[in-house]
């Protein structure tokens, strides 16, 4: 079937990044944002994770963005949700310094471009724990923008996240295009490659691998960019 539509992730795929590390610098500079406000860092780095578990748990119900905050407030308070604006804060004019820890492969923009051109569309399945704000901020350091994409996943446009398979059934709906007319691309094998289940072909990009189960992954089409570029040029 023709291929109608490339999925990608964002973090460790087309922004290049080791997780750990990105982790850390993310928490050392909201920790530093919020302590001034009250907050202190390890139990706000303590309720950022269990906000984030909550969202990988959402049922469906409400968008991730309420599930967090639901979170938060049980660990801070109702009072807590008032401070919603400093986090923006911390992300329109710190969250930028986190880049620093973070590659940039030129490819990324091309292959996107290539794709494009190949009358494809290009869709960002980035799992979405962040805030659209956050998430823009991240496309650019990669070189690319929300214009590059029919569609990105944010906390506030989601209610569920991988690797909830129904996180990609909405996708496909959004789309309006069938599993087996898609391509997803990612570096984690448990949240991206679980999209096979689905029908759907996958690109598994190595550069940045996560495969925290050990899983076989011998039978899965993998490479770095130039190996994805070569795959990209395969499909019609």
């Amino acid at each position: 079937m023709k291929t109608k539509v490339i999925l990608f992730d964002l973090d460790g795929t087309l922004l290049p990044m080791d997780q750990e590390i990105f982790v850390k610098a993310y928490f050392k500079g909201i920790a530093k944002r919020l302590a001034p406000h009250g907050y202190d860092p390890e139990k706000l780095i303590k309720s950022i994770w269990g906000g984030t578990e909550a969202m990988i748990a959402n049922n469906g119900e409400k968008t991730n963005e309420a599930v967090f905050w639901d979170f938060f407030a049980t660990v801070f308070g109702e009072r807590s949700r008032a401070d919603e604006p400093k986090f923006a804060e911390f992300y329109e004019e710190n969250f930028d310094d986190v880049s620093s820890v973070c590659g940039h492969d030129e490819r990324a923009d091309r292959i996107v471009k290539k794709i494009k051109e190949k009358g494809m569309k290009v869709a960002l399945a980035t799992n979405p724990i962040f805030p659209q704000i956050a998430t823009r901020k991240r496309m650019k350091w990669a070189g690319l923008d929300e214009n590059d994409f029919e569609l990105y996943t944010t906390y506030e446009n989601s209610n569920y996240c991988k690797p909830n398979l129904d996180y990609y059934r909405v996708i496909l709906n959004q789309l309006g295009v069938a599993a087996s007319e898609c391509v997803m691309v990612g570096n984690d094998v448990g949240d991206d490659m679980v999209t096979q289940k689905l029908g759907m072909k996958v690109f598994l990009l190595t550069d940045n691998l996560i495969n925290k189960n050990n899983e076989d992954i011998s039978e899965i089409p993998q490479g770095g960019f130039d190996e994805l570029e070569a795959f990209i040029d395969t499909l019609d």
